[in-house]
């Protein structure tokens, strides 16, 4: 039996040349980095200083502005809280997307209770930011902005270039969560005039469980307050001993990333296209969520009008791997935030799935998905009677439905 794996933006397989890379590193040069008295010591300090540069390498940044930590999640955190401690007296005031991950939204409420003023902008229906809308929000007492790279969801990039301008010209921090964007777009927070910004290993071919945040060393000197405390580690910003294993693979996810970003997003654009040519093509009623102009070059999240998603999913979720949500809320049988804010209704909201591509991702993998999925949504319509009604030509808008 087939399995096609096209769920990479909920994580990605470990490439077997970071595999390869890691592995002395649990037996053979096991010392901790921060034994600074001997030469396991030393060993594991070099694997960590080689990997901060291949990591610092990858997003135009200095090594020095690299702060390891255990995932995207906790950079996101580090950052958000982080900043609004150390800036409390500059204001409380934080503006960020309805669209954002959960891991920024649900950071911000926890904030609301402690005293934080937030503004959750809404996005255009293409998921793009509404600029102006920014720039309206900001206030006096603003102290930090966060938007999303790409989305998760939809893979919609931001104008990221626009937003550093605003946040510059008003003199407030602009930090960014890059998980979907760093390794497989170019990305560096500096030349866009960001100043912090989180990303993680298992997005780009690496292992689970290591992350990093970008935090800017100059024009201007960004200092955070550290969430976790015990022995300094990460320049003060974030204790634990470090995981060197999981920090070099990081680093070699990250050199491979820049050799071959280039080839892989040429290579998965054209796959990604072809798998929307072809519902298109073989389908009614199938739409595309999001810009199809700014967004990554291995997502698409699409809808199947009139079919519910979790059900279509039961019709190939043995053979093929894909998600109807972000991983981070499959578990809730609650619409997509992300498509609700984007202006979906319900129907199309639930009936969304996102294909998102990866290094490991051949054309024969997306025929076949084509040829399941194809078939599972026929199947789903010819059970419908509201696909039937749809195809009789009644005006399903108009139904006046029971409550029975």
């Amino acid at each position: 039996m087939r399995k096609v794996y096209l769920d990479n933006n909920a994580t990605t397989p470990c490439d077997p040349r970071v595999i390869d890379a890691m592995l002395p590193y649990f037996f053979e040069h096991f010392g901790n980095a921060a034994s600074r008295s001997h030469p396991f010591g030393w060993e594991a300090e070099d694997a960590v200083d080689k990997a901060r540069a291949q990591v610092a390498d990858l997003i135009g940044a200095d090594e020095k502005e690299i702060i390891f930590t255990s995932g995207a999640t906790e950079s996101d955190n580090l950052a958000i809280k982080g900043v609004f401690e150390m800036y409390s007296r500059k204001g409380n005031h934080i503006i960020t997307l309805k669209t954002e991950h959960k891991a920024v939204l649900d950071t911000c409420k926890v904030l609301e209770k402690k005293g934080a003023q937030v503004t959750y902008l809404d996005v255009k229906e293409d998921g793009l930011i509404d600029l102006v809308a920014l720039e309206n929000a900001i206030q006096k007492n603003t102290i930090l902005v966060s938007v999303m790279w790409a989305n998760n969801e939809t893979g919609v990039i931001q104008p990221m270039k626009e937003i550093g301008e605003i946040c510059a010209k008003h003199g407030v921090l602009f930090m960014s969560d890059g998980t979907q964007a760093v390794g497989k777009i170019p990305v560096n927070p500096r030349e866009y005039g960001i100043h912090l910004m989180a990303f993680t290993a298992h997005k780009m071919y690496g292992p689970k469980g290591v992350g990093a945040l970008y935090v800017s060393r100059k024009e201007p000197r960004v200092k955070v307050t550290a969430q976790m405390d015990g022995g300094g580690h990460e320049r003060g910003m974030r204790s634990g001993t470090l995981n060197v294993p999981g920090i070099v693979g990081f680093g070699k996810a990250a050199a491979l990333a820049k050799a071959e970003m280039q080839e892989d997003a040429l290579r998965l654009s054209k796959l990604r296209d072809k798998l929307e040519a072809g519902f298109k093509n073989a389908l009614e009623e199938v739409y595309v969520n999001g810009n199809t102009e700014h967004r990554m070059p291995h997502v698409t999240n699409i809808s199947f009008k009139h079919v519910e998603g979790e059900g279509l999913m039961m019709t190939f979720n043995q053979d093929i791997a894909l998600s109807s949500g972000s991983a981070c809320t499959s578990a809730s049988l609650e619409p997509s935030y992300v498509l609700v804010a984007l202006g979906l209704g319900d129907d199309l909201a639930h009936s969304s799935l996102r294909f998102s591509l990866g290094r490991f991702t051949s054309e024969e993998d997306i025929d076949f998905t084509l040829q399941s999925i194809i078939k599972g949504v026929n199947h789903m319509r010819d059970l419908s009677p509201i696909w039937e009604m749809y195809k009789e030509g009644v005006d399903l808008d108009s139904v006046v439905w029971s409550a029975h």
